[in-house]
């Protein structure tokens, strides 16, 4: 009863700090096995091992979310009756986990005890990878629906002219939408294929379907317009199901060679991948956006600030821009990037952006922590907690404060019901006369331990929903 008292005396009086805000994330591939799991066909405890790791290694880091592979290619790394599950974990495609379990269940449920969000990327259109050696099952599209699979160089494709193609894929992703509690959906840069030289891409069946006599468009901007209309249906699809769930977008850095003047690149996305990348963040049809800048501050046809700062000026909506990075090439055996290059590229992005963010490729730069960067990363850049920046386009009432506060010796409690809406909990504590952040926890966590010189003081809980927004906060001393 006396932290209740307390509580009602106090909340108008105090002020309490702001907590920084940056979205910090990283890619985890699952094709090819490149972040998880190491091999195909790892027992399941050692798998649920190694994701229990990416998990505990993120948050202990500073990291705030995870872009977590679900689907390499019109196959599945969770459930589906959709598609089959994928060769990449059990070692043979269609063949489902023995014991039986769910990978992106057990990866949100972990990421929300530790404080992280949960983005569930996939690939639209990609059918089959030639990393994958084993059989193509018959429940897989390229057999269920082989007239609409295309050969393309090593890789099988999903023609993007093809409206089965574009149902299946928004039937695909709105499923994870509405089954699991994932925080994000992401696409990354694969839309049309990546050009081969001297091949065209094999959709002459689509495109005369289209009657392009009475849409009266060109070959390639009819391409353009099949990818824009899926960006925009996914998005309009995911705002009607769960409007808290972000719609992320990494598309290749460059928007198009010479834009802006100087910068070269060795594709056209525009009229190589048919992705119009810049109308869909001009429209407002994401949420954050990621454009792959991964190439060094100074190497001027592709330099990192000066792209960035483009993209900055290109966001007439104002949604969020969180460029994508390559730490990867921090590998000594790959790109060798000094750490310094990577720990400066997240200073030019918080000085660019409004509400900065950086998600690094892959989470492999962390597990084998090349240059030191887990530790680095966690000394400096990312030290102190972070919320992920709001987004209220999404909703712009805050949520209620936390009920039943209490703090016990050095351990915080309170109680949020099983509010789908929470998305962090804010933990404050007084501590020298001031009111300062003490530490963010998961939306399902329940308690909160304060360090050991933070004991026996004031403290108070606050809730950030799902969309970011901080709440008031509930009191309590011991």
């Amino acid at each position: 009863m006396l932290s209740v008292v307390i509580a009602v005396a106090l909340d108008a009086a105090i002020q309490l700090p702001e907590p920084p805000r940056e979205f910090r994330a990283a890619w985890v591939a699952t094709v090819d096995n490149i972040d998880w799991p190491s091999k195909k066909g790892l027992p399941v405890a050692q798998q649920k091992a190694e994701l229990a790791k990416i998990v505990d290694v993120a948050a202990g880091m500073g990291l705030n979310a995870l872009v977590f592979q679900v689907r390499p290619h019109a196959d599945a790394m969770y459930a589906s009756k959709l598609e089959p599950w994928s060769e990449y974990l059990t070692g043979e495609c269609g063949k489902a986990p023995n014991p039986s379990w769910d990978p992106l269940e057990f990866v949100v449920a972990k990421c929300h005890e530790r404080g992280l969000e949960l983005h569930a990327w996939f690939n639209p259109y990609r059918a089959w990878h030639p990393a994958a050696k084993g059989p193509i099952p018959a429940t897989h599209i390229a057999k269920t629906h082989p007239e609409i699979v295309k050969q393309y160089g090593t890789y099988l494709w999903m023609d993007p002219g093809e409206p089965e193609v574009q149902r299946r894929s928004l039937d695909v992703m709105l499923d994870v939408v509405k089954r699991y509690d994932v925080d994000g959906i992401h696409m990354d840069d694969y839309f049309y294929p990546y050009p081969i030289r001297g091949q065209d891409f094999p959709d002459e069946p689509s495109w005369r379907k289209s009657r392009p006599e009475v849409h009266g468009l060109s070959r390639s901007d009819w391409r353009r317009r099949n990818v824009d209309d899926f960006v925009r249906d996914l998005y309009a699809g995911i705002k009607r199901s769960k409007p808290w769930v972000k719609f992320g977008i990494s598309p290749f850095g460059i928007y198009r060679p010479g834009i802006p003047k100087g910068i070269q690149a060795g594709v056209d996305q525009y009229e190589g991948l048919y992705a119009d990348a810049l109308k869909w963040f001009r429209e407002g049809w994401c949420d954050y956006f990621t454009p792959q800048l991964y190439w060094p501050i100074n190497q001027k046809p592709q330099s990192y600030p000066v792209l960035l700062n483009w993209w900055v000026e290109q966001n007439a909506m104002g949604r969020h821009l969180w460029p994508g990075n390559y730490s990867s090439r921090l590998d000594p055996k790959g790109g060798n990037w000094p750490l310094g290059e990577l720990t400066q590229q997240i200073v030019l992005t918080r000085q660019a952006v409004k509400d900065p963010g950086n998600v690094h490729f892959s989470f492999k730069t962390f597990l084998k922590n090349w240059k030191g960067a887990r530790q680095a990363l966690a000394k400096d850049q990312y030290a102190v907690p972070a919320l992920v920046p709001a987004s209220p386009w999404l909703g712009d009432k805050a949520p209620a404060a936390p009920r039943g506060v209490r703090v016990h010796g050095s351990t915080v409690t309170w109680d949020l019901g099983h509010a789908e809406s929470v998305g962090r909990v804010v933990v404050y504590a007084e501590i020298g006369g001031a009111w300062k952040v003490a530490g963010l926890a998961g939306r399902t966590a329940k308690s909160f331990e304060l360090k050991a010189k933070a004991t026996r003081v004031a403290v108070a809980v606050a809730v950030a929903d799902r969309n970011g927004l901080l709440g008031p906060a509930h009191y309590a001393s011991p």
